[in-house]
This record gives C-alpha cells, sequence and structure tokens, in this order.
C-alpha cells in the first residue's frame, strides 16, 4: 500500500494522538493487579461486582487524564491534513469511547472523527483483537486492506496484521517491531512528511 493512496486511517488514541501520561504500573498497583497482567484483560476475569467497582475507579481516573491530553508533535497536523483530503478517519482505543471523545476535543481534534467511528474498550474487545478494525473496514464499507492502523505499541500492529490492515508505528524513537509494522516514523510529523 501506498500510504499517498490511503484514503481510510485508524489512529490509536494514548501516545499516539496524545502524549502518553498513563502510568501503567501505578494503576496496576491501585486496582491490586499483578505486574504482568494486562489491566483489562485482568478486570474482564474478575467476578462481576468486583469488576465494576474497579471499572469506575479506572473511568474516573481516565476521565482526569482525558482533560488534559496534550496532542503528540505533529498529531493535529497530520489528521488535519488527512481530513482536508477527505480521508475516512476512525480512532480504535483499549480507553472509554465517551473517554476518547473527551479527549479528542482537548487536543482540538473533536470535529474531525464521527462518534460512530470512534471504537473504545466497550464497542469492541480491546486490540491486540482485530474486531475493532473490522468493524470500522465493514461500516465504511472497504476491505480491511484498504485501512492504515496507526499507534505507538505492538498491540496496534499485531491488531493490524490479524486484521489485514496496513500498520505504521509511530512515536518511538526507532522500531523495536520491524517484523510487525509495514511503516515507521517517529512521530506524526514525519509521518505527514511521507504522506
Amino acid at each position: 500500500m501506498k500510504l499517498r493512496q490511503a484514503r481510510h486511517w485508524v489512529f490509536d488514541m494514548d501516545g499516539t494522538l496524545t502524549v502518553a501520561v498513563h502510568d501503567f504500573a501505578a494503576i496496576r498497583r491501585a486496582l491490586n493487579i499483578p505486574a504482568e497482567d494486562d489491566i483489562l484483560h485482568h478486570l474482564a476475569a474478575l467476578p462481576d461486582d468486583e469488576a465494576a467497582a474497579k471499572h469506575a475507579w479506572l473511568l474516573e481516573h481516565e476521565r482526569e487524564l482525558a482533560i488534559g491530553s496534550q496532542a503528540a508533535p505533529g498529531a493535529v497536523a497530520l489528521v488535519r491534513e488527512l481530513h482536508e483530503r477527505g480521508c475516512r478517519l476512525g480512532i480504535l482505543t483499549r480507553n472509554a469511547h465517551e473517554l476518547a471523545l473527551l479527549t479528542l476535543g482537548a487536543i482540538g481534534l473533536g470535529d474531525c472523527f464521527a462518534s460512530c467511528d470512534v471504537i473504545g474498550r466497550g464497542e469492541a474487545p480491546p486490540k491486540p483483537d482485530p474486531s475493532g478494525l473490522l468493524h470500522l473496514a465493514g461500516q465504511w464499507g472497504v476491505a480491511p486492506g484498504e485501512l492504515v492502523m496507526v499507534g505507538d505499541y505492538r498491540f496496534d500492529l499485531d491488531c493490524a496484521r490479524a486484521a489485514g490492515a496496513f500498520g505504521v508505528l509511530v512515536n518511538l524513537p526507532e522500531n523495536p517491531w520491524p517484523e510487525l509494522a509495514d511503516a515507521f516514523a517517529r512521530d506524526c510529523g514525519e509521518l505527514l512528511g511521507m504522506l
């Protein structure tokens, strides 16, 4: 796929469009989750009442982070350019839908994404599961291979690979997963330069 011709873009949120601020070790400590466990998978395996209480704490913690979100370098310019070109834009995040919308508003990009194109952990199983990407492909009426998934972590690349989408890694000084990333840019500004 030539990125210049890509018309369907899906972005991870935290650490991709925003400066990463989540302290996952502190969240695990606060919720009594073992250091090696994935937070969302751990919560999903808990009894309903315990899971509900911990999800409520996590949502409130993440709400505070969302309100104070800052755009990652080059993210606003990249998204605005794609929006002006008439590209379809989506979000696939492990965060909650309502907080993703809050975050997009905080970084000045709320008008670039339709609410129905923002897929959070309540709308699809969390990445690396490809269901969210496949949902967007179906909603947009395109083959998964026409999607570009942009993210800052292995889960984003694994998700893209599993869905058959084009995976782009951003916001790292180097690419630790060259076997998974179809393209790499040090930040969103560098990715914009590739278009």
